[in-house]
Formats: structure tokens, sequence, C-alpha cells
């Protein structure tokens, strides 16, 4: 099957189809290169040209200067996949400014949604998402970041860490407990703009996949009771709804990054001569690259399956975007290890295409949810139904 061939598959219109090959021009044109040594100044221009291309504007409604009435996820899987195959710094700025705005845009009143989304939409505001923290990853009920009604103000308490865009994000959507029951009953959303007193960034966090990383503090942290998102002790609603929407765009760009993986594993198998023969024409290589094929098309299966029943219903599709995200990204996993394979030593020169998607694709296997958790999300729902998929 060719790259370009689900196209035309019923999950996608002609809009979807159009959408597809104007992403994957401007993204060969204005993502690819090599990795900067400024990844923050990097991410703002990354983001700023996203928007000055009319990217972002799917990220957010048409009420305040988006693309469509309501997030589009197959829209949002689409740009992620074309995007990651080509730099996953790219991807990452894109899908930071639908995660980071998509509580805003779900729960927030009028007046915040009007104050930051068309920032967001033209790349002129940069959001973030802080959930995690030391002993709060996977476990959303052990957040220990306090927010306390004081007449018309929350205060915030608290340090939140692994938090993509900290130190370059104009505002943080911050999960917080404000009390109103025990675990995650108890938690309340908040948005809290970069510069309001009491929070700052204590660190800046290097991984394998450069970007911006960090752990930020809030200390005597005041932010208006305006800015809360949902009701108090709906935090837990908001950080789920936004991840359902999102999940799956997670195996959209594990999906990039897979057929990167592939193509130049197959350009490399035609080119390379091994023993007198092309590399291609050796059984065992023909075997890896099989398997690998097989691994692409069964997770755009999964992902676009799981974005269409998204738009489709416009309710929540929690087994659907778990299965796609656990699959897409474990397997992803499978086929850049095999191209990295197939390559041999050029495959861990420092730089090398493959060698970077080597190291890419590893956080999309804990971000969002790790896979084991996955796993649990994918059986409870499953047991749930009593197996119907």
């Amino acid at each position: 099957m060719s790259a370009r061939a689900h196209l035309d598959w019923p999950f996608f219109d002609a809009d979807h189809r159009a959408l597809a090959a104007s992403i994957e021009a401007w993204a060969a044109a204005h993502a690819e290169g090599p990795e900067p040594e400024d990844v923050d100044a990097a991410t703002q221009g990354l983001v700023r040209a996203l928007g000055e291309g009319g990217w972002l504007r799917h990220v957010v409604t048409t009420a305040y200067g988006g693309a469509r009435d309501r997030l589009d996820a197959r829209t949002l899987c689409l740009i992620r996949e074309a995007l990651a195959q080509r730099s996953a710094l790219a991807d990452f700025a894109f899908a930071m400014q639908g995660l980071g705005s998509a509580p805003l845009t779900l729960f927030g009143s009028d007046a915040l949604r009007a104050r930051h989304l068309p920032r967001v939409a033209g790349g002129r505001a940069i959001a973030a998402f802080a959930i995690s923290e030391r002993q709060a990853g996977s476990d959303v009920a052990a957040i220990a970041t306090r927010a306390v009604r004081d007449g018309a103000d929350y205060v915030l308490d608290g340090e939140k860490t692994w938090i993509s865009n900290a130190g370059i994000a104009d505002f943080y959507v911050v999960l917080a407990r404000s009390g109103e029951a025990e675990g995650a009953r108890g938690l309340s959303a908040l948005l809290v703009e970069s510069d309001a007193p009491g929070l700052s960034v204590r660190e800046r966090i290097e991984v394998i996949s450069p970007h911006p990383l960090g752990t930020i503090t809030l200390h005597g942290c005041r932010v208006p009771a305006a800015n809360l998102l949902g009701a108090p002790g709906h935090g837990f609603k908001v950080a789920m709804a936004t991840l359902d929407v999102f999940r799956a765009t997670v195996g959209a760009a594990a999906l990039g990054m897979a057929r990167r993986a592939l193509a130049e594993a197959v350009a490399w198998a035609r080119e390379r001569v091994v023993f007198g023969r092309p590399l291609g024409e050796h059984q065992m290589t023909q075997a890896r690259v099989a398997e690998m094929a097989c691994d692409v098309d069964a997770s755009a299966l999964l992902v676009y399956r799981a974005a269409w029943r998204r738009d489709a219903s416009g309710g929540r599709v929690t087994r659907d975007s778990a299965m796609a995200k656990l699959y897409a990204t474990e397997a992803a996993q499978r086929v850049i290890d095999s191209a990295v394979q197939l390559f041999g030593g050029l495959g861990v020169v420092a730089g090398h295409p493959v060698e970077r998607l080597y190291r890419d694709i590893r956080p999309l296997r804990i971000y969002e949810g790790t896979s084991e958790i996955q796993r649990l999300v994918v059986a409870r729902e499953t047991l749930s139904e009593g197996g119907d998929s």
C-alpha cells in the first residue's frame, strides 16, 4: 500500500484528503531539518510558523478563529502524522497547542476562550497542560498540589513536573486538589497565566528527544476563580475528556514516525548490496519488511477508526483511543527498531534519520498514559462491555 492509500478509506471525506496533501507539502518545506541547538527558540519558531500556516486553526473552534465548529479528531491525526514524519519537534509544537488549549475549548468560559484561543490559533500564545507531579504520573488521584478558595480567588501551592513547554508557555492548565471529595473527585482545573505571581520554573529536564520540558512551582499563586475550567471538583473530568480527544493523535504521531522508518528502510534495502544482491532480495529482509508493513497498516486502521468514531459520535471513545495509542506506539517502536537493524552501523550514527526516530518514538509509549495504563483501560472497557467492540 502506498503511503497515501489509506486516505481512500471511508474514514475520510474530500476535505480530509485535501488537508492531508497540504500538510504533507507544508511539513516537507517547513518542518524537516537538523536538531536545533536552542530547543526553546526552535519550538517558539515552529509555533509561529504553524500559526501563520493556518494549521493551529484546527486546535480551536470557529468562534475563536478556528477552522471548524468543533475539534475534528481525524484532522488532528492527519496533521500529527504528517508532521511526525518530518520532525518530532514540529509534531510536539502542534500537539501541545492542542492539548494545552483543549481544556479551555471544552470547559472554559466565553471570556477565557475569547482571551486565549485566538492567540493559540494564530501561534501568538503557547499553551501547556500541567498534570504530572513527582508522585502523581499515571496515578492522577495522587495529585498533591492544592487550590484553596480565598474570596474571589484560588491560591495554589505545589509543584508540577514533566511539564512540556515549561518556561516558554504563556499559560498553563493546572490540575490541583480543591478538596470537594477524596481522590480524583476532589480535583479542579484552573488556567494559570505564566506571569502570575508565585509561579516559577524550578528546573529544566533534558530528555533523549529534545523538547522544552521542566518543573514548575506554585507558591501562594493567586488565580481568579473565573479561571476555573468546568465546575469545582471536575478537574479529573476535564483531564480525561481532553485526553480522550488527543490519545488517538499520539498514535497518529507514532504512525507518522513508523511510516518514515519504513520508507527509509525500503529505500535502503533497494540500494544496499550485500553478498552480491540488493539487501531487499534476501528473504530475512523481506520477512522483516513484511512485519513492518503490517504494523504500519494495522496502526493506521486503529488510529483512524478511533478518530472517525470520535467525530461521528461527538462523545467519549475511551476504548478505541486507548487501543490506538497502545498499538500504534508499540508497533512504531518495533518498526523503527527494525529499520535501525537493517541499516546496521549507519542506523546508530547520531543524526541519521532512523537514529533520530529511535530516540523520538520512545517517549510516546509513556506520555498521555503509558502502554501499561492503556492495557488496563482497554481491559476495563472490554470487560464492562462484555467483549463487544
